[in-house]
């Protein structure tokens, strides 16, 4: 593919353009989308004229660009997320019944926790994790889970690399926290991100016994119920690994382990 002076590809210049919309927005207007992109204005209106013929932006009034619902429907047609949310959104679902709070699903995604689905009800306590929102792995019980559950070589490779922005977590401190989550074979984090919430966070295995994703939930502090929760949790994630063997969909999945 023809490459621009600076040496990026035309799937470069794409791939930045559709990451430049930000969480939440519904429109950008072109000027704005070009500079959050890093691109010429020229560039971005021919690579957005030609993504509009394709259904993956829409054009607005006033040189307005949205995502189009062609990018919508291909990405979640073929996701390999797809058959983890449907195995797990029954259980998902009679967590919430019985707890009237947060429910979440995450896989990790290199040092990150990916969350894939959330169900939550009016009156919930406030849960920063998003659909196909991020949270490192040491500020999330989901991504503690998760990574407690990978393999010693992995492990090592994230924490030889790891790196509190806010200087308060050391690499000492999240081996301990790995340590704890593995041996008590779920993880928890209270006032973390939030300092009246609590989140619990069980594993998901498939049926080759590797840990493809985290079940978790946010609770107030002050109705925290460990010896209530962790077993309900422990059961769905069960379950939810066992919906995966019967359809075969953990077959797309794979742990840290395989990269």
């Amino acid at each position: 593919m023809a490459n621009s002076g600076s040496g990026d590809s035309v799937v470069d210049r794409v791939v930045r353009l559709i990451e430049a919309f930000p969480e939440g927005s519904a429109a950008l207007q072109l000027s704005d989308l070009a500079d959050r992109a890093g691109l010429p204005l020229s560039t971005a209106h021919r690579l957005v004229r030609q993504l509009a013929g394709h259904g993956l932006v829409e054009l607005g009034g006033g040189g307005s660009v949205r995502l189009g619902m062609r990018l919508w429907e291909l990405v979640n047609r073929n996701s390999p997320t797809l058959a983890l949310r449907q195995a797990a959104m029954p259980l998902m679902e009679d967590i919430q019944q019985v707890l009237n709070q947060n429910v979440n699903l995450a896989v990790l995604d290199g040092w990150e926790a990916l969350f894939v689905e959330r169900l939550s009800r009016r009156g919930s306590v406030a849960n920063r994790a998003k659909i196909a929102g991020r949270m490192p792995v040491h500020s999330s019980s989901a991504g503690l889970a998760l990574m407690a559950h990978q393999s010693a070589a992995v492990q090592a490779a994230y924490l030889r690399q790891f790196a509190d922005p806010a200087g308060q977590v050391s690499a000492g401190d999240l081996r301990g926290l790995l340590a704890a989550t593995a041996g008590q074979g779920y993880a928890e984090l209270a006032g973390v991100v939030d300092p009246d919430t609590w989140g619990i966070a069980v594993p998901v295995r498939d049926a080759r016994k590797r840990t493809v994703a985290a079940l978790g939930v946010v609770v107030p502090l002050r109705e925290m119920r460990l010896q209530a929760l962790v077993p309900a949790l422990q059961t769905a994630a069960r379950g939810i690994g066992r919906r995966l063997g019967d359809t075969g969909g953990a077959s797309g999945f794979r742990s840290m382990e395989d990269v």
